[in-house]
């Protein structure tokens, strides 16, 4: 069984090769003692600027020396890693006939969960297999031609495919190591097991995204693309079948849905359908850009050193008085703003980068937090016609094929010494004042909070940031509501997954609530006990204090 060591911080002109015979020295040991050395945790700590460290936690396996071991086995801060066991892959067949609706981090990874347990499953997709849907994309990216059914929102892999790729995770749930061994296996990068901000990005998630798909053809899954859930048909209370492109009927007993936090229609349909729905708050704002230099000048006081990641930043304004809160999400270093619509006429932005986060601009929404007592009405669908009708408006602004109205930031706060816009947004800006595309508590609000972030960091307020409208898909604006079995509470055989649904944040948190539902399937399908599995995790790790060489 290895050992782990954590909190060793380092200099970022320290070479990752002479780390192990580093901890050999700091444990008083000759370098050749310790073999199989890995990286099991990485971050950066830039609390002490210009001094950056880098932190890591790792393990290894002492040669057999029975002495060494006695010995090592005292040291505080030490810890053993318990061995794991691998699982067995055997066929089951239930008779069950189980759809998945979407091919996000939730659905897919709803698919890989079901296929450790032998079970199969048909996803019906309504965008395109990700090579299709990448050329799509690009199309509406040069010429502003959308594809309802095919874009940024919609098609396999989900809106993550075009983002960051972000892989962080608030939470410290132990399916996430097995989530990241997973991604790992079908192509992601292997430091993502232990980058504390590990990322995939959109070119490398494409490939992992394609791996998947064919891994579940071979076990057995039938995926179809240009397949849209058009219909839930119910008998005694219960999902019998689902009706797909409004023409096709698929037996199905149980359906996940997994459709995102921008299939409208589906959310149309649940309401007709009388499947409890309930209104849910989320925040709306825009998009501000960067030089990445500056960014990267702002967190580590000077230079960035190349062993150092892109800079990235998280800032918060709270105003106690109008309980409103301004505050950076989705923050996409060396990376560039794109369009995100997935509805004629509106215009949706997100941020996206790839791997090497190489471009030399940095991006992050800044949005306020948006109550259900600001929609007008009380029915589920409030918050979709809220969202809708700003993204309208953000359209006209910018004059129409998808461009998107842009500000200086400086000209937005009324402060002199502005510059012309300019940003790798595509399809394109407009240059125009930023009022009329959001809500005047929203406008007000920001006013307010970017000083504040200015005074944060330093430089952050400048002419050579550009503010883009309008960020308003931060999440679902309604929860389907289900019970402790992840069932839907008006209608059995139905599972709401992920973000669309109303339950997750992002690329992980969507694929931990897929695996939940697996197993909770698994479970009433075919008496399989839950394939928990452990590990290194947790998140939120910031390794402090550190021990320094």
């Amino acid at each position: 069984m290895p050992f782990i060591y954590r909190n060793l911080a380092v200099s970022p002109h320290t070479g990752e090769e002479s780390l192990p015979s580093l901890v050999a020295s700091l444990l008083g040991l000759p370098a050749a003692a310790l073999i199989d050395f890995q990286i099991v945790r990485k971050g950066v700590d830039a609390r002490r600027k210009p001094r950056i460290k880098l932190i890591y936690t790792v393990s290894f396996l002492l040669v057999e020396d029975g002495e060494l071991h006695a010995r090592i086995r005292e040291i505080p801060g030490l810890e053993w890693q318990a061995e794991r066991t691998a699982d067995v892959f055997t066929p089951r067949h239930t008779g069950r006939r189980i759809v998945i609706a979407g091919s996000g981090p939730a659905g897919l990874f709803t698919a890989l969960r079901l296929a450790e347990y032998g079970l199969t499953a048909t996803i019906v997709e309504r965008g395109q297999p990700v090579e299709q849907r990448a050329l799509d994309v690009q199309r509406f990216w040069k010429d502003g031609v959308l594809d309802p059914e095919s874009n940024v929102q919609f098609g396999e892999g989900g809106a993550g495919t075009f983002s960051d790729g972000k892989l962080t995770c608030r939470s410290k749930d132990p399916l996430i190591p097995w989530i990241l061994e997973r991604l790992a296996d079908f192509g992601a990068p292997p430091e993502i097991r232990y980058l504390a901000k590990p990322h995939i990005g959109t070119d490398r998630l494409r490939v992992v995204v394609s791996a998947i798909r064919k891994h579940l053809q071979e076990r057995g899954f039938t995926i179809r693309f240009g397949c849209r859930l058009g219909d839930i048909v119910v008998r005694n209370g219960a999902v019998s079948s689902v009706m797909v492109n409004d023409s096709e009927e698929l037996p199905c007993d149980r359906l996940i849905l997994a459709v995102g936090h921008s299939a409208r229609d589906t959310y149309e349909l649940l309401a007709g359908r009388g499947v409890p729905l309930e209104r849910k708050p989320f925040a709306m704002g825009l998009r501000v850009e960067h030089p990445q230099d500056l960014i990267d000048r702002i967190q580590y006081g000077g230079t960035r050193h190349p062993n150092l990641p892109a800079a990235d930043y998280a800032v918060t304004y709270n105003n106690t008085v109008t309980g409103r809160s301004a505050y950076s999400f989705c923050m996409c270093p060396g990376g560039i703003v794109i369009g995100g619509a997935s509805e004629e006429g509106g215009v949706v932005t997100n941020g996206m980068s790839s791997q090497q986060r190489n471009s030399p601009f940095a991006n992050s929404a800044l949005v306020v937090n948006v109550t259900t007592s600001d929609f007008e009405g009380d029915d589920p669908l409030a918050g979709v016609r809220f969202q809708r009708h700003w993204e309208r408006q953000a359209f006209l602004a910018g004059g129409g094929g998808y461009h998107a109205p842009a500000q200086n930031l400086l000209g937005f706060l009324r402060q002199p010494g502005k510059k012309s816009v300019s940003s790798s947004y595509r399809p394109g800006i407009v240059e125009t004042e930023l009022d009329p595309v959001l809500p005047p508590f929203i406008i007000q609000t920001l006013r307010e909070g970017i000083p504040e972030f200015g005074r944060k960091m330093r430089g952050f307020v400048s002419a050579d940031a550009t503010l883009i409208g309008i960020e308003s898909r931060t999440s679902a604006p309604l929860r389907v509501l289900r019970n402790e079995h992840f069932e839907s509470t008006g209608l059995r055989g139905l599972y709401p997954a992920g973000e669309g649904a109303g339950y997750a944040g992002g690329i992980m948190s969507s694929a931990v609530d897929g695996v939940r539902i697996a197993d909770t399937i698994a479970a009433q399908v075919g008496s399989f006990p839950p394939l928990e599995k452990g590990g290194e995790g947790g998140f939120a790790f910031e390794a402090f204090p550190a021990k320094s060489p």
